[in-house]
């Protein structure tokens, strides 16, 4: 999800006290690794597929028995009043950092993730585009996941978020318009007006709300070219591209999105037409050139073929989704 900067710090402070006894509850074994094996990098599942001890995007998100322990913790995500995806408690063991990247998939496509430090110090240092900063304990923050980022704990202590990820409703991202002309270790009293409490209270059931369709059988010709667009329109920004080579990208994904709407209209979700959509998908990949970085995203440096692999290729096509759909709206 692109921001208008780097960080913007949202107007909630929490109980980072509450937040941490709830999670002295979990042991060593109750954390997962890392779905790439980065070293030092944990997390326990609150919303996930079904519920269960995954790392998946895709599919009905449940919340899990991990978050059903926490009370405080399910206040803390119910207050927000929004349809959360797949979140987590994320640990970075001390010594450990996140290593520099940019999140391209198809789920941060419209997608942002907020965090809520539960233990931390001023040694982790969390760097996204040109900014560096510190988030304190209890403070909430989203940052732009469009622009490479990294965490460094250069510290002695672990350091464990509440993150949670979410589309954001209309009112969601008002707040964030609202936040976005204080910088980000801005402290004037009218900052610090905007900052509201939002403290334990024992016994109150908390509303989560969590997706459920999250991605369809088949990508709707508007979103795929609502996308195909965007990435059209980051090889043009780059000046430093081929042009020549541009010109072949674009024409491509203009004429896959053209070919996709045909196909969507002839058949839809039908199972007869799945094997021209992947007809469709495949004859794109294969028109892709063989380096990944012939053609490069000129705001973060990502080759383009990747992006276009996760947020196209990828995400066009899942008819192992089909049976929810149809179990859910017959």
């Amino acid at each position: 999800m692109k921001l208008a900067q780097p960080f913007v710090r949202l107007p909630y402070q929490f109980d980072a006290l509450q937040l941490q006894s709830e999670i002295a509850q979990f042991a060593d074994a109750d954390w997962m690794e890392h779905p790439s094996k980065l070293a030092g990098n944990l997390a326990i599942p609150l919303v996930s597929l079904n519920g269960e001890r995954n790392n998946d995007f895709d599919g009905p998100m449940a919340t899990t028995p991990e978050l059903h322990s926490c009370d405080y913790m399910q206040q803390v995500m119910g207050s927000f009043g929004e349809v959360l995806a797949r979140s987590r408690l994320m640990r970075l063991n001390a010594g450990a950092e996140v290593s520099e990247h940019v999140d391209f998939n198809y789920h941060w496509y419209s997608r942002v993730r907020i965090h809520i430090p539960i233990i931390t110090n001023p040694q982790v240092i969390f760097h996204c585009g040109d900014q560096a900063i510190h988030m304190r304990a209890g403070e909430c923050w989203i940052f732009d996941s469009w622009r490479r980022h990294k965490v460094i704990n250069a510290s002695d202590q672990d350091r464990v978020h509440l993150v949670i990820d979410t589309s954001g409703s209309s009112r969601f991202w008002q707040t964030v318009r609202e936040m976005e002309s204080f910088g980000v270790q801005d402290m004037a009293p009218q900052l610090q007006a905007k900052i509201n409490a939002y403290p334990y209270r024992p016994g109150q059931p908390a509303n989560i709300k969590t997706e459920r369709y999250n991605i369809a059988p088949v990508m709707a010709p508007g979103e795929f070219e609502a996308i195909a667009n965007e990435l059209i329109a980051a090889i043009e920004n780059n000046p430093e591209n081929d042009s020549q080579l541009s010109i072949r990208y674009k024409n491509l994904l203009l004429s896959l999105a053209k070919d996709w709407r045909e196909t969507w209209h002839m058949y839809g979700y039908e199972e007869a037409g799945w094997a021209k959509y992947r007809a469709l998908l495949g004859r794109a990949a294969s028109q892709l050139d063989a380096n990944p970085r012939a053609l490069v995203n000129g705001s973060n440096q990502v080759g383009l073929n990747p992006i276009i692999m996760q947020r196209l290729i990828h995400a066009a096509l899942n008819v192992e989704q089909m049976g929810a759909y149809i179990n859910k709206n017959n």
